[in-house]
């Protein structure tokens, strides 16, 4: 049974693996990273656990714009208790847990604990291959981001709660 709960520090020696084998080095979160959005931003930082094993996680802090900037991989504030942005720096699940819907319930999960905070929309960017999956979750494709993060070309995806 998936059961998703917020992160703790506990959780980064096996975040960084699952990172670092669903990512190019390029784009894939430091364990510095990590270490900061969680003792920053644990609110917006989910883990996906089955049977006990970190499967997959999702995290991203809460901002006033719309889109992601590159300055969020780099450094991020504690969020605001209401309001603004949420946005998606990273979905990523284990390759034997993938199209089983964790990644889906992770941004689910994400998506109602915006809505209960009161986030105008929830921001991400994605490569073009998976412009359809969040299509499928309701996401609008905003067009190609200024993003150069990994020195890949990024879509901003977008989906308004309120």
């Amino acid at each position: 049974m998936l059961t998703i709960r917020n992160v703790t520090m506990n959780d980064l020696p096996d975040l960084v693996i699952i990172e670092h084998i669903c990512f190019p080095i390029e784009e894939a979160a430091t364990e510095e990273a990590f270490k900061q959005r969680i003792n920053l931003i644990p609110d917006s930082f989910f883990v996906a656990e089955e049977c006990g094993v970190i499967v997959g996680l999702v995290n991203g802090p809460v901002t006033e714009k719309e889109f992601i900037t590159d300055d969020l991989f780099e450094e991020i504030k504690p969020n605001p208790a209401s309001g603004g942005h949420q946005t998606v720096l990273g979905v990523a699940v284990t390759p034997h847990f993938q199209t089983r819907g964790v990644a889906t319930a992770l941004l689910a999960h994400l998506e109602k604990d915006a809505l209960s905070k009161k986030r105008e929309s929830i921001t991400l960017t994605c490569k073009e291959d998976l412009i359809r999956f969040y299509e499928n979750l309701g996401y609008k494709n905003r067009g190609v981001s200024k993003s150069e993060h990994g020195g890949v070309l990024w879509y901003n995806m977008n989906k308004k709660l309120l």
